[in-house]
């Protein structure tokens, strides 16, 4: 048989990867080589080749731009007539949810809360003891807790070692279930729960789905793993596609071991590395190697290039962060603003460029702005469109019922609460309940509430959703509040309210409208999306945001202890290589150039503080990279050739043999950070100590 065109296109592993079918699949992508054309061209081949049916294909990945990109990419390779299921897990998540909710006690038309939505359902569960921080703190252990899949009925021991107290989960599990309504945790959490727990749905689902590819799995949780254990049949074809060299996102519950330990999950794994970079120079990826290297948590992998040299990154050596500022703008003099981003671990360090750049007008971008869905006016009205949905959610009427002011107090609104709690049923029947029982300023307000809702559920089904969503905003006073808001404020909330009704223009009418729009704004609005970039602007970001970007000139800077590697992880081996896995992604994201700047001094927290080097431009190679600047005054720089090289064994009189991990000179003198096979770890200034250099076999 002929070989399809779009395997031409391919190099051999990327081929290999394509091609191979029946046992697990372990696709090791490194950065820039071509994964997002495997894993859709492995799609496309399996309908294609292996003559499956697109209905039997489910692709996971973690934002909707990732799979819609996917799907588009695939049948442009394979039209077919029916698309092979491409979701995010939490979108899947909520579609199995939906069609078995009934088996969970869920209603089939649940809403999905976002973070606010829940601080608010958990700080109305909390009472007096609610204040924002513990509620906050709260919904961060109770989050952790989901991804661990541990569920709020578990033994309380196990949760209150993940320090959450099980009380206040079990508080805000049974307010939320009285809701009606699920969090995002829950989305996976109770999917791994129905499929455990009822045998027929897991197997009908298994039977749908033979084949089952995930996308930048290094980025996987613990539940989605057992949610990916509960899908997979042996029977059937399981593929992920990762890097752990790019696992960066533990604080979001990322467990890496999901990836290192895949082969051990699911025996006779086949591993293909693809490690062929079709983005960076040779001189880049020699400098990324070598920290990543570093890492014992990998499973191995090298970058190379065809596009061998380049030109040598650069280590810039700078007096404090004012000096640094002025170093990024002296570089985008040559005006290639748009091809250049600055990248720093803590949000707090953009100030000084934006401040800088402001004041020399350089145009500048600054990426973590807050998002349409999360503005208050979208908000707000998106809390009306929800308690049409289910007049059982707590939070959007607590939002919209005095919004505009109606004369509706807290204490008014709590009574409304209590009857409701109290007697189940709708907010609405606890509404009318009380209409006569309240003074007479809360009770017209409560009137004119139940009135409202009573008109918009006469319109939902009679016009197109963008046409009803234009009438409510109108009904109910959203279009007057926010526009006199923008007189005042001089914003455009009006306009964002314009674009809300642009966005439901797509989905005809009537509840079922309502509910595919709500589900799709939940999801939209759960992860944050690669913002498209502007022209003529250069680009700041932290590292972490820099996933899935890449740029002709890329400069790292902050590269001091304790702010990279940030000092929550410098103490901690598993936090530091996650730590130099986020470096090595900063790195990876340059096509061309690559700048590393560290500061003798910077101003944190108000006050100046001198600074050591990072441990990371320690362990980069002397040889590939140009040095600019000193460490301080006088002094060589790291990495110059003095006889004590990085990873030389040494052998120490009173703590035995061990490695030189880090090196810097002080006062003109070098030091020298030497971990030892016991464990310790301790610094030298060799022409005084007694250290002495052996073979690394010795």
């Amino acid at each position: 048989m002929t070989e399809p065109a779009y395997l031409a296109t391919l190099n051999e592993a990327q081929k290999e990867a394509v091609t191979h079918f029946g046992s697990p699949l372990l696709i090791l992508a490194g950065a820039g080589s071509g994964k997002t054309r495997v894993i859709t061209t492995k799609i496309a081949w399996m309908m294609d080749r292996q003559g499956m049916s697109p209905r039997s294909i489910l692709a996971v990945t973690f934002t909707n731009k990732a799979a819609q990109e996917m799907k588009e990419r695939v049948l442009k390779l394979v039209p077919a007539a029916e698309e092979p299921m491409i979701r995010t897990f939490h979108s899947f998540g909520a579609w199995l949810l939906r069609r078995n909710a009934h088996l969970i006690g869920l209603d089939p038309g649940f809403l999905i809360y976002d973070e606010e939505d829940s601080q608010s359902l958990l700080k109305s569960a909390m009472g007096p003891d609610g204040d924002r921080n513990a509620v906050r703190q709260a919904l961060r252990d109770i989050g952790r807790l989901k991804d661990l899949c541990i569920a709020a009925d578990a033994n309380a021991e196990e949760i209150a070692r993940e320090g959450c107290a099980p009380e206040v989960y079990r508080l805000y599990e049974e307010a939320l279930r009285r809701t009606g309504n699920v969090d995002f945790g829950d989305l996976i959490l109770l999917c791994v729960r129905l499929l455990h727990d009822h045998p027929e749905v897991r197997e009908r689902t298994r039977q749908r789905f033979r084949a089952i590819l995930v996308d930048e799995y290094q980025d996987s949780n613990i539940a989605q793993f057992r949610l990916l254990r509960e899908l997979s049949d042996p029977a059937g074809f399981l593929c992920v596609v990762g890097d752990d060299d790019q696992s960066i996102y533990r604080f979001r519950g990322a467990e890496v071991g999901n990836i290192l330990g895949f082969s051990d999950a699911f025996p006779g794994t086949r591993i293909v590395r693809l490690e062929q970079n079709y983005r960076s120079t040779q001189a880049i990826l020699d400098v990324a190697s070598a920290v990543v290297g570093r890492n014992k948590g990998r499973l191995g992998k090298r970058l190379w290039t065809s596009r061998a040299g380049g030109k040598r990154p650069v280590i810039a050596y700078l007096e404090d962060q004012d000096d640094e500022a002025a170093f990024c703008a002296k570089l985008l003099a040559d005006g290639n603003l748009e091809g250049t981003a600055v990248l720093y671990r803590m949000n707090s360090q953009s100030r000084t460029f934006e401040d800088l750049f402001t004041r020399r007008r350089i145009p500048h971008r600054v990426v973590g702005t807050v998002r349409f869905w999360n503005r208050e006016e979208v908000k707000d009205a998106i809390a009306y469109l929800s308690l049409l949905a289910n007049p059982r959610d707590e939070v959007s009427f607590q939002r919209i019922a005095n919004k505009p002011p109606r004369g509706l107090g807290r204490s008014s609104l709590e009574k409304v609460r209590a009857r409701w709690m109290a007697e189940g049923g709708s907010l609405w029947d606890a509404c009318t309940a009380l209409s006569d029982a309240l003074p007479a300023k809360a009770r017209g307000g409560l009137r004119e509430l139940s009135g409202l809702h009573g008109r918009l559920e006469t319109e939902l089904d009679a016009r197109p959703l963008a046409e009803f969503v234009h009438f409510l905003l109108q009904e109910t006073g959203l279009y007057e509040l926010y526009k006199a808001k923008d007189r005042s404020e001089d914003t455009a909330k009006k306009a964002n309210l314009e674009e809300l009704v642009n966005a439901t223009s797509s989905y005809g009418m009537g509840r079922e409208a309502l509910a595919g729009f709500l589900e799709n704004v939940s999801l939209d609005s759960s992860v944050g999306e690669e913002e498209e970039r502007p022209s003529g602007r250069v680009t700041l970001i932290t590292l972490h945001n820099t996933k899935g970007t890449e740029y002709d000139r890329v400069i790292v800077t902050g590269l001091e202890e304790g702010i990279f590697p940030h000092e929550a992880g410098a103490g901690d081996a598993e936090e530091l290589e996650e730590e130099r896995r986020l470096f090595y992604v900063g790195i990876t994201r340059a096509r061309n150039e690559l700048y590393l700047t560290c500061c003798r001094k910077r101003r944190l927290f108000g006050r100046e503080t001198e600074r050591e080097p990072s441990r990371f431009l320690e362990e980069i190679p002397g040889e590939d990279v140009e040095v600019l600047g000193r460490t301080e005054a006088g002094e060589p720089a790291c990495g110059e050739d003095d006889g004590w090289p990085l990873g030389a064994g040494v052998f120490h009189d009173d703590y035995g043999p061990g490695r030189i991990e880090g090196k810097k000179y002080t006062e003109g003198r070098l030091l020298v950070t030497v971990r030892f096979q016991s464990g310790k770890v301790a610094r030298f200034l060799p022409q005084y100590a007694r250290l002495e250099r052996i073979s690394t076999d010795e």
